[in-house]
């Protein structure tokens, strides 16, 4: 069966030192990653490599086993990647938020004020996003996973500035994605409170 997702002798360079060299992976469908390590270890970086958005000093990268380079297109449209910026349109509402988001993936129309409820967001849905706090603003972001349908998402420190609640209904998402067949590779200083009969980790060394 072809890997869904395959790193093979990654190597990574920034600023002079290298972060990671020789760097393998795997991930198939159903399967959760969780990348560990310190800070500065290297692990948004790979990330970034994982997501196409930057290109590795050594090794490559394979999407239903070929290189990415080869399908950029499929893979973009395969992947939900959300960083350490939030990733909105900070002039729109959140309501405004989703609603480019639906068109965007060609999702009909539903309400969507259920859903920023369970994201505590009630009553903020027409509040400009510029105007709300960092960990509000992380949760219209997030909002995303309720509503892609790509089969691959890469999170970058996803509980950062959420209340236990929220990190409580993001698992459960997680939950439904993977047993849909899903794949997520998740970064976090956090431990997984809920178990995940497919997590595997890889711990980042950090490098001096």
């Amino acid at each position: 069966m072809t890997d869904f997702l395959r790193a093979r002798g990654l190597s990574c360079i920034r600023q002079d030192r290298v972060l990671f060299q020789a760097l393998d992976l795997e991930l198939s469908p159903g399967q959760l990653l969780q990348i560990q390590g310190k800070n500065g270890a290297g692990k948004s970086s790979l990330l970034r490599l994982l997501a196409g958005l930057s290109t590795p000093d050594d090794g490559e990268i394979l999407f239903q086993g070929q290189p990415l380079a080869v399908q950029a297109e499929h893979y973009a449209a395969s992947l939900c990647y959300i960083g350490h910026h939030s990733g909105i349109h900070e002039q729109l509402t959140a309501m405004e938020n989703i609603a480019f988001w639906r068109a965007a993936y060609q999702l009909p129309y539903s309400d969507s004020m259920q859903l920023l409820g369970s994201l505590g967001l009630a009553g903020l849905e027409d509040v400009p996003c510029r105007m709300l706090s960092a960990g509000q603003q992380r949760r219209v972001s997030l909002a995303r996973l309720w509503l892609t349908k790509a089969p691959l998402w890469i999170l970058d420190e996803p509980f950062t500035a959420l209340d236990q609640q929220a990190i409580q209904r993001l698992q459960q998402c997680f939950h439904q994605h993977l047993a849909a067949e899903g794949a997520i590779i998740v970064t976090t200083h956090q431990a997984l409170s809920q178990d995940f009969p497919s997590l595997r980790t890889m711990e980042l060394a950090y490098r001096w």
